[in-house]
């Protein structure tokens, strides 16, 4: 197996940090966004960008040379049903509650 069959099966140093830089940047835009004081659009962008990139910061340490693109989606991906699943059991438990605390009906 030659050098240039592993470096098209992994990610290089270069594109490695590439990876994790764009993460961090995004994070950074993300709550700039949230604390500038001009437009309320912008805050709601900020807001919801900061949940995806929250969540995509956790393949920070995933960004590693040779690792595969494969593998690091196959990770964001794991992370986003697991997301979802919390999202579902979060609301799923609020509907519980506003029925528990609901009024009888005497």
């Amino acid at each position: 197996m030659s050098g240039s069959d592993s470096k098209r099966r992994g990610m290089s140093v270069r594109q490695a940090r590439t990876l994790e830089y764009s993460i961090v940047v995004a994070s950074i835009l993300s709550l700039v966004l949230i604390f500038q004081p001009f437009s309320r659009e912008l805050f709601t962008l900020g807001a919801a960008a900061v949940v995806i990139v929250g969540l995509a910061f956790n393949l920070v340490p995933i960004c590693q040379p040779g690792r595969t693109f494969g593998s690091v989606l196959k990770i964001a991906l794991i992370i986003i049903v697991i997301f979802a699943i919390v999202t579902v059991l979060s609301l799923a438990s609020a509907e519980l509650y506003a029925y528990y605390i609901a009024p009888s009906a005497d």
